[in-house]
């Protein structure tokens, strides 16, 4: 379903007088899992994280019981405990509860961030995804949300998209709010650099890394925020 923004276009001219605040942390690399996390998967994971840093990791999979996702979330759980890496569970704030998970990430359709809230408590972290919509991300905030998503900012294969936002809505969302923001969409080290100078505080990286080496990908992510911040 394509949202339309009640507040309008915003400048896309906005990026370009922007400058990021540094008082704000640095921009972090916010990992998502493929589909298949079965297999070898905890290895490939336990080797993305030792590989450089990774603030959080979000277990996205579909089309299975709750029984199932918490069996193959287990032991991707305890691996991020290890490297000090949050665990956040996609769109179940059910699921999120049963494992202990430091975070639920919600879609528009998953359940409403004050619920899942009362559910979870207070220190878990509570993610809304806000597709290319101020509005939505402002009523994810007054939700009490921890952090705000925006994307897809690229082409990207790993899910259906239909709002592509430009750089410039976070840049806007910096200069107003506090709330962190997650870039989201086809990012890779090759491409982040404009989204982190507009004001990303997580960039969201799943398909870049997983589809091939994820040790060097986490690398080459981390090199390129590096240099992305000296600009």
């Amino acid at each position: 379903m394509d949202i339309e923004d009640p507040l309008g276009p915003l400048d896309p001219g906005f990026a370009a007088a922007f400058k990021r605040d540094d008082r704000r942390p640095p921009c972090q690399l916010y990992l998502v899992s493929p589909l298949d996390v079965s297999g070898g998967f905890p290895d490939r994971l336990r080797r993305a994280l030792g590989a450089g840093p990774v603030a959080a990791f979000q277990f996205r999979v579909k089309g299975i019981d709750q029984h199932a996702a918490a069996k193959l979330a287990e032991p991707l759980r305890e691996i991020c405990a290890e490297h000090d890496v949050a665990f956040i569970v996609n769109d179940s704030a059910s699921l999120a509860k049963r494992l202990g998970a430091d975070g639920v990430h919600l879609g528009q359709d998953d359940d409403d961030p004050r619920d899942a809230r009362a559910l979870l408590g207070p220190d878990v972290q509570i993610g809304v995804t806000c597709h290319d919509s101020r509005h939505l991300a402002m009523e994810a905030g007054e939700a009490n949300a921890d952090y705000v998503a925006f994307g897809a900012f690229y082409p990207t294969t790993t899910k259906e998209v239909k709002h592509h936002p430009e750089p410039s809505i976070l840049s806007w969302w910096s200069t107003l709010f506090e709330l962190p923001s997650v870039a989201i969409g086809g990012i890779t080290p090759a491409n982040v650099a404009p989204l982190v100078g507009a004001g990303a505080d997580f960039v969201a990286a799943s398909g870049s890394v997983w589809n091939g080496d994820e040790a060097a990908a986490v690398k080459a992510f981390e090199a390129a925020l590096a240099a992305a911040h000296r600009g």
